[in-house]
C-alpha cells in the first residue's frame, strides 16, 4: 500500500497592511477601541433622554416593576454570554432573574416560563433563528415580551411588546464583524433597566446585602449591631467617677476609653487616652471624670453599615479607634472597635 505523500502546509497570510508594529501602536489601537466604545455609549445615553428611547425605557421599566414573576433573559452567541449577566444583575438587586438558552428552551427548556413572568430577549440583528420558538411561546401565552436590539424593523422587533434600540453604532474591530461596541451597548442597557428599577423600588444598601452575604462586599454592608461589644464588656462610668477609678475600668475593657453615662446610661461624654494625655497633671487621678471627658462624643447606631463605620472611624480630621453604639435617645448599646472591622474582613 502506498501512503499518500505529505502536503506541505499552507503558506501563512503575509501580515495585513494595518499589522501593528510596536508598544506605542498597540496602546493606540487599545485606545481607539475604547473611544470608539466610549462614543457608542454616549449615543445609547442621549437616546434614553428624550423622544421615542425614552419612552420606550420608561415603559420597559413600568412593565418590569409590576411583573408577577421572574425575569426570563435569553439570546444567542455573544448576546446570550451578556444576557447572562444581565440576569444576575437583576437577580442580585432584588428582581428574580434567569437565563434561558433559546436552543435549551426548544427542547423542553419553554417550560421554564411561566404565567407572569416578563421575557428580555437580546440579539443585535434581531434576526437569529435560534430566537423563534422561545418568541412564539411568549405571543402564544401573552407573556410580555422586552427586546433589545440594534435593528428597530426586524422581526424580532416587530414581534416584541417593547422594543428597546440600539443606537447605530460601528463595532470596534478594525473589520467591523466582531461583536464589541454592540455587546458593550447591550450589557450597559442592562445595567441600566436595573438599576432604574432597583431605584423605583427603593432598594437598599441592606437589601443589596440580603443577595450579597459573602466576601469583602458582604463585610462592608454587615450592619455595627453583629460586630459590637455588648454586655459587661462595655467601658461605662459616672461623670462623678474619679480619674483614677476611670483608668482602672479603661485598662481592663481594653478599649483604651470609657463611656460616661448617666443613671439611665443615656451617653453623655467619652474619655480617651487622648483626653487622658491633654488633662494630665499632679491632680489627674482625684478630678471627677465629667471634668476631662470630651461633651461632644461621636457615636453611631447598630443599624450602620460596616463600611459606614469604617469611613467614621478614618475620618481625616478626627480620627478614632472606637465608636460608642448607641439607640435614637443616646442609650449605650455597645461599643466597636477598628480591629473588630478589621476581624470581619471590611478594610
Amino acid at each position: 500500500m502506498t501512503l499518500p505523500r505529505p502536503v506541505a502546509p499552507p503558506e501563512a497570510d503575509p501580515a495585513p497592511a494595518h499589522g501593528l508594529s510596536g508598544a506605542d501602536t498597540v496602546a493606540a489601537v487599545g485606545s481607539e477601541v475604547l473611544r470608539i466604545e466610549a462614543q457608542g455609549l454616549a449615543a445609547l445615553a442621549a437616546s434614553l433622554e428624550a423622544g421615542s428611547g425614552a419612552a420606550a425605557f420608561q415603559e420597559a421599566v413600568a412593565r418590569l416593576a409590576v411583573a408577577t414573576g421572574r425575569v426570563v433573559v435569553s439570546g444567542i452567541g455573544k448576546s446570550g454570554l451578556v444576557g447572562r449577566k444581565i440576569a444576575a444583575t437583576f437577580a442580585s438587586t432584588g428582581t428574580p432573574s434567569l437565563f434561558v438558552h433559546p436552543a435549551e428552551a426548544s427542547h423542553g427548556d419553554l417550560g421554564m416560563i411561566v404565567a407572569g413572568d416578563i421575557v428580555l430577549v437580546l440579539s443585535n440583528s434581531g434576526e437569529a433563528a435560534e430566537l423563534a420558538d422561545l418568541v412564539a411561546h411568549t405571543r402564544r401565552f401573552g407573556l410580555t415580551f422586552l427586546a433589545i436590539t440594534a435593528r428597530p424593523t426586524s422581526t424580532l422587533a416587530r414581534a416584541a411588546d417593547v422594543v428597546l434600540c440600539l443606537p447605530p453604532t460601528r463595532e470596534a474591530c478594525p473589520m467591523g464583524l466582531a461583536p464589541t461596541t454592540s455587546t458593550t451597548l447591550q450589557m450597559a442597557l442592562g445595567d441600566a433597566l436595573a438599576v432604574a428599577l432597583l431605584t423605583r423600588r427603593g432598594f437598599t444598601a441592606s437589601d443589596f446585602r440580603a443577595f450579597h452575604p459573602g466576601g469583602r462586599l458582604g463585610a462592608q454592608l454587615t450592619r455595627i449591631e453583629t460586630l459590637m461589644h455588648t454586655g459587661d464588656a462595655v467601658p461605662l462610668g459616672a461623670p462623678d467617677m474619679k480619674m483614677d477609678a476611670a483608668l482602672i475600668e479603661m485598662t481592663a475593657k481594653r478599649f483604651g476609653c470609657l463611656a460616661v453615662v448617666d443613671a439611665r446610661r443615656r451617653l453623655l461624654g467619652v474619655l480617651t487616652d487622648g483626653d487622658l494625655r491633654r488633662a494630665m497633671g499632679p491632680d489627674l487621678l482625684t478630678r471627677d471624670v465629667g471634668s476631662v471627658m470630651n461633651r461632644a462624643p461621636r457615636r453611631i447606631g447598630p443599624e450602620t453599615l460596616a463600611a459606614a463605620a469604617l469611613r467614621e472611624m478614618n475620618d481625616p480630621a478626627r480620627p478614632v479607634t472606637c465608636l460608642f453604639v448607641t439607640a435614637p435617645d443616646a442609650t449605650v448599646l455597645g461599643i466597636v472597635h477598628v480591629h473588630d472591622l478589621l476581624r470581619a474582613g471590611i478594610a
